[in-house]
């Protein structure tokens, strides 16, 4: 289990700052939000392609006994919790997973941000 020997919640910049020793990692709230190890999102199995989150904040972080951290968003999500493992696996591998999310809303047609709708057109 990697825990993080420090946590900072950056309301201003919306990122959560984790350390490991002399590592650090920056992770956004919408890449938090996207991610986020709910039933909500992860779909039993299926995960359900988060969109328009572009604007979402954390609004606080609560320890969830020793092994996990719930996250709160300022959209009303707070259902899931982030274990040490998992938020070490995000810090680890942010470039890849956003890219891949990033794929994912192209090929859906869908938007980051919340106030934009993607309408292909078949020609």
């Amino acid at each position: 289990m990697r825990m993080p020997t420090a946590i900072k919640l950056h309301k201003a910049s919306r990122t959560l700052e984790l350390a490991y020793g002399d590592e650090r990692h920056q992770l956004g709230a919408e890449f938090l939000r996207v991610h986020s190890p709910s039933a909500e999102v992860q779909g039993h199995g299926k995960p359900i392609l988060q969109y328009g989150k572009l604007n979402v904040a954390l609004s606080r972080i609560e320890p969830a006994g020793n092994y996990a951290l719930k996250l709160c968003f300022d959209d009303g999500h707070d259902s899931g919790l982030y274990t040490w493992d998992y938020l070490y696996q995000l810090a680890t591998r942010q470039d890849e997973l956003w890219a891949d999310y990033l794929q994912q809303l192209a090929a859906a047609g869908k938007s980051r941000d919340p106030s934009e709708s993607v309408v292909r057109l078949m020609l």
